[in-house]
């Protein structure tokens, strides 16, 4: 007879194997506690933060990282037209000329307030990173948490990280609302990997079966 912990760790590692992949990973990030890959990720959650669908904003912020903007000297120095054309090429149309202007924002204050080092921003085990994530125009409360919840693979002392849209996925598929639960049911590795997973389920009924279902056989 299966028991309730031994269920919940074969609908977990059913959510690493149908829909594991991190945003970070599909935007092209390797993410690394280093200053490119932070500021990438920066980039990446102010992108996914606005009113879109999460596809567009990965494709746009690959479009941005192909055309050199990798790090904040680039992107503040591409100028506006450059960012633009490159959030038109992701397909990010809708809100590219206001987007392209809080990147360069963005850049000057990653430059100014930390360095162009992010790390910074990680402060010494305070748990203040999020409130300074959102001292930069475009990034709200939802975007430090898709900071966040994508940092944690880098930054552990933020695991396990679940903003309400990744407890609302675990209740999609039967497993509990509880971060701390949910981080005991994969290595530390997958705890990443996990809550964007079950981002993806919140957002998609459809996979949230498929999910129970192969969790199920």
């Amino acid at each position: 007879m299966t028991t309730r912990t031994e269920q919940r760790e074969r609908t977990a590692h059913a959510v690493l194997d149908r829909c594991g992949r991190t945003y970070a990973d599909e935007s092209g990030i390797r993410l690394r506690n280093t200053p490119g890959p932070l500021y990438q990720l920066l980039v990446m959650a102010h992108l996914l933060s606005a009113r879109i669908r999460a596809d567009v904003a990965t494709a746009a912020a690959r479009a941005l990282f192909d055309a050199g903007m990798r790090d904040p000297r680039r992107m503040r120095d591409a100028g506006w037209q450059k960012r633009v054309d490159a959030l038109g090429a992701g397909h990010y149309r809708r809100y590219d000329e206001r987007t392209a202007a809080q990147l360069g924002e963005e850049a000057d204050r990653v430059l100014d307030r930390y360095g162009g080092d992010l790390r910074g921003l990680r402060g010494d085990g305070d748990g203040q990173a999020g409130k300074r994530l959102t001292e930069f125009r475009g990034i709200g409360p939802a975007g430090a948490d898709i900071f966040l919840r994508e940092a944690q693979a880098v930054w552990p002392e933020y695991a396990p990280y679940a903003d309400r849209k990744v407890l609302d996925g675990a209740e999609r598929v039967g497993l509990p609302r509880s971060a701390r639960t949910l981080g005991g049911l994969v290595p530390d590795d997958d705890t990443a990997r996990l809550t964007a997973g079950l981002v993806r389920v919140a957002l998609d009924a459809k996979l949230a079966r498929a999910v129970k279902a192969a969790a199920a056989a």
